[in-house]
Parts: C-alpha cells; structure tokens; sequence
C-alpha cells in the first residue's frame, strides 16, 4: 500500500485533475456538448496517463534539487521508495499506452500533440528552461496550457476556423502560468534558491515580480471574456468570470501593495483558472 501511495503521490495527481479538468473544456467546446461517452473517456485517460507519466519523468530529471527543497521532502521520500529504475519503468508503460490509445483510437494529430506536450514538459521546460531562465514559465506553460487544444482535437481532428476558440482557451492558460508560478515562487523564495532554479524573485527581486504578475493577472479578466462576448456562453458564465476575475486582481493588488499574501495568491489563482473551466463546460452542457 505505501508503494502504490509513493507511486500516486510521484504522477502528481494535482496537476492530473487540472490536465483532466482542461482537457474536458476543451471536449465540450469541440462539440458543444458532452460527446460519446467512449470518446470522451478515451481522450481523458490518455491524457491523465501522459500527464502521469510526464510527472514522474520530471520527478527522476530533478531528483537531485529536489532533495535540497524543504518543501519537497515526501516527493524525495517517495521516488526512494519506488526507485529510479522502477519509475522510469512505470512512466515509460503509461507515456508508451497514452500514445497508441490515441493513435489508434482518437486520431493521429490527437497523438501528436500528446507527444508534443510531453517533450515539451520533460524536455523543453523541465531540461532547459526551468534551470536556465527566470522567465522560462513564460514558455513552459505551453505543456500546460496543451490539454485543452488535445481535448479539442479528440473531436476535431481538422484544423479549420473553429480552433481560434479553443486557441483562445489555450491563450487564457498560457498567460495564467506565469503569475500562478510567480507568486509560488515569491512565497517559497528561499526553498527554490535552495533547490538552485533562478526563478524570477531570486535573479530579479521582489517588486520587479511583483509588476510582472499584475501585467499578467490584466490581462486574464478580458481573456476570458472571450466566450461570452462572441456568444459561446451565456450572461450566467460573463457574470461568473467578472467576479472570478475582480476578485483574482483584488488579490493580487492586496500582495502587490502589502508583498505579502502570495500563498494566497497562488492558492487562489488554482481556483480560478479551475471554475474558468468549469463554468465554460456547465454553461454549454446546460445553458
């Protein structure tokens, strides 16, 4: 019981919930609605198993800072437990089952962009950018910001017009990462100069970070819009996304002023970036 709990805890099922909660929006923009029950299954666990397996390939590929990390303790405890050469096993088997799932399955551009959004969290950002550059989260939130346009493209396969809304979806969380991560890193500072990442407090300080989540977190309110203001959702989904937005910006001013409050900022910026997704879905399922 303790391995399979050590093995769960190194997929990083957080970050799972997101990639499956994202992946979802961006099934139900492609149909507007709730498609077969097969295809939306199929694209959903492909996605989880990439994203699992993904985890836990960053988890090996950082091992070593990781164990400078205080926050980080039970992860190091964990990946000790399972063992490298297991993991690397285990991560391999569900990257290798995700690809031909939805190479057979779904389709292949579905395939593709998997297969990008892997390389490009493993490689691209966990490789190079993390540990080379304060502003590689501007860039490395394209992994992340992905399961939406794979989602998309389990129901359609053709790129064609239709995909500037989804693009959007994809432009919405490309922006979000930055200031998720950046108020991350101001609170725990010390723990990432520790683990050596030069993240942006570390190499630029405080109040430059600070700017730059506030030109960030200004950017999301009118992003989001989007979908009602082109008709997509409804005035129930505008309405959700004003209040969402406004009280993110609230936040994120409060920290601004006072440098402080970043955990809640973090905290928060979750929260929002999930119901985004959630009331995107519930408003064209039901409204």
């Amino acid at each position: 019981m303790k391995y399979l709990k050590a093995v769960i805890s190194l997929s990083k099922p957080s970050i799972i919930l997101s990639v499956g909660l994202t992946g979802f929006t961006g099934i139900v923009l492609a149909h507007s609605g709730i498609p077969s029950f097969q295809i939306t299954l199929l694209s959903l666990l492909c996605l989880i198993l990439s994203a699992a397996g993904s985890a836990m390939v960053n988890n090996l590929i950082e091992r070593k800072n990781d164990e400078l990390m205080e926050r980080l303790e039970d992860r190091v405890k964990a990946l000790k437990l399972v063992g490298i050469k297991n993991l690397s096993m285990i991560a391999a088997f569900l990257i290798t089952i995700s690809l031909a799932l939805s190479a057979i399955y779904i389709n292949l551009l579905n395939c593709a962009l998997i297969l990008l959004a892997i390389l490009s969290y493993t490689v691209y950002y966990t490789l190079f950018l993390k540990k080379s550059s304060p502003f590689g989260t501007v860039l490395g939130g394209i992994p992340g910001a992905l399961p939406v346009i794979i989602g998309y493209s389990s129901i359609q396969p053709e790129v064609s017009m239709g995909y500037m809304d989804i693009i959007v979806l994809f432009l919405f969380m490309m922006v979000w990462q930055p200031p998720h991560f950046w108020a991350l890193a101001q609170h725990l500072r010390d723990d990432y100069k520790k683990g050596g990442f030069p993240t942006m407090p570390i190499v630029y300080g405080q109040e430059f970070t600070n700017y730059l989540i506030m030109i960030y977190s200004l950017a999301l309110l009118p992003i989001s819009l989007y979908f009602w203001i082109v008709g997509i959702c409804s005035n129930f989904y505008g309405i959700m996304a004003i209040i969402l937005g406004l009280s993110f910006l609230y936040l994120v001013f409060l920290s601004f002023k006072e440098k402080k409050h970043y955990k809640s900022v973090f905290l928060f910026s979750i929260l929002y970036m999930l119901l985004i997704n959630i009331f995107i879905s519930v408003d064209i399922i039901f409204l």
